[in-house]
């Protein structure tokens, strides 16, 4: 795919030129998806496939929450990385955020506050907090190579070079199928923190080769770009400090399930579906998780456009959501791709069913959010995702208390409310600054 020419503003941008930019992005983030399904079906191989899943997914609950720091250095990036100084003060910024997460996470991993917060905070029962934690002393240290891919995959979208982000993936995928592979043929699933390791390879190679296309991009860009104002560090963080908060406070949604979720009757059983069933979302989602990108980069030029590709997108997830869900082909994708059956494949297919309004509001929570960013009011996202968690929160207790033998089911419908609160809050308040946000990029963030 050639670099395309910039649009002028009052030029309408046709479908196929936003397509082309997203299809990329798309498949990159769909494939990224497909990562967890692998080292899911992998797990689900295991001599104790519950307590195997669910040791590794609460340690991704905790890994989740930190490495959102991490990935939205790729939105910052994108946004404000014009120039060699912008980069540098990004690159800095980078530097800063992932020494700040990896002391954290050493601290996690091996003091006794790690264990008070997997056990106390989390639920996690005795028999798992050992698996737990020795899955999580391997997924710390992904943090760091999502860090590194995400500051210089920011500067490959923005230089409308997206390829990069699929090739970086399929790249990736081999690797961890490859390995996976090997694992299973030599019966060494037997613990979470395998899927750890097949984690931490694919996701070395994603970032080596963005790194590598990235750094050939950096080189090219002018020293100093006209009418581009980002020239200090303080400038760098005050449009990712907003993201960030708001990140922590969404990611932080999917430890509280899991822990809540420990309280249910079959405890194990509840976690690993309500796992399983989210990984199969987030595969559906994926194609849409792009979409803001596709706001910062065309919105200002052809609002038309960009909304009604948007309305066209947002069908894709629920739909094929709803083709698994309720049809013998999702049956046979869970028991012959997944690897799950029995009593969790019941829980899974259940859970997945009351996901449906989850995929329905993520693609326009991506599009608003992506207005707020052009707009330079990153700080709106903590308010509504602080109603998200709020109101999942609120209703995974009401349900737990309900349906204490809900299942994973809870976990999917409390999260998928929280979603629907949280879109609505968006809407009220870009309605209400309809006219006076600023549709094109600041340039004094």
């Amino acid at each position: 795919m050639k670099e395309r020419k910039a649009i002028s503003i009052d030029q309408q941008v046709p479908f196929r030129t936003l397509f082309y930019f997203f299809l990329p992005l798309g498949l990159s983030a769909t494939l990224v998806t497909i990562s967890h399904v692998i080292i899911n079906s992998t797990l689900a191989r295991a001599p104790e496939p519950a307590v195997v899943i669910a040791s590794y997914s609460v340690a991704m609950s905790l890994f989740a929450l930190l490495e959102r720091c991490a990935v939205i250095l790729r939105q910052t990036c994108s946004t404000l990385v014009r120039d060699r100084i912008s980069y540098r003060l990004m690159r800095n910024t980078t530097f800063y955020v992932l020494s700040a997460i990896f002391l954290l996470s050493l601290l996690l991993a091996y003091s006794p506050l790690g264990r008070g917060f997997f056990s106390g905070l989390l639920g996690v029962s005795d028999r798992m907090l050992e698996p737990t934690i020795d899955a999580y002393r391997v997924l710390m240290f992904v943090t760091i190579f999502s860090g590194i891919r995400c500051l210089y995959q920011g500067v490959i979208i923005s230089n409308f070079k997206t390829k990069w982000l699929t090739i970086g993936m399929v790249v990736r995928l081999i690797c961890m199928a490859f390995l996976a592979w090997l694992l299973l043929k030599n019966d060494w699933v037997n613990h979470g923190y395998i899927g750890a390791y097949i984690f931490l390879a694919g996701m070395a190679v994603e970032a080596l080769v963005s790194v590598l296309e990235g750094r050939l991009i950096v080189r090219n860009l002018p020293q100093k770009k006209e009418k581009h104002h980002i020239r200090q560090q303080s400038q760098i963080f005050r449009f990712y400090s907003p993201l960030m908060i708001a990140s922590l406070i969404a990611v932080s949604v999917t430890p509280t399930i899991n822990a809540v979720l420990g309280w249910s009757t079959k405890a194990e059983i509840a976690i690993a579906s309500y796992a399983v069933a989210l990984s199969i979302v987030h595969l559906l989602n994926s194609m849409a998780s792009y979409i803001h990108q596709i706001v910062i980069n065309f919105y200002p030029k052809d609002q038309r456009s960009v909304l009604r590709f948007t309305a066209i997108m947002s069908l894709f997830p629920s739909i094929m959501l709803m083709v698994i869900a309720y049809s013998p082909a999702g049956i046979w994708i869970f028991q012959n791709i997944i690897g799950v059956s029995g009593e969790l494949l019941d829980h899974s297919i259940l859970a997945l069913r009351f996901f449906v309004l989850f995929t329905l509001c993520f693609p326009w929570i991506d599009f608003a959010n992506g207005i707020l960013m052009i707009r330079n009011k990153t700080k709106v996202m903590s308010f509504s995702q602080t109603g998200n968690v709020v109101a999942a929160v609120a209703a995974l207790f009401i349900l737990i208390f309900v349906f204490p033998n809900g299942g994973g089911s809870i976990g999917a419908l409390a999260q998928s409310i929280g979603f629907l609160i949280e879109l609505i809050i968006l809407v009220i308040f870009l309605q209400r600054d309809k006219g006076t946000g600023s549709l094109s990029r600041s340039s004094s963030v």
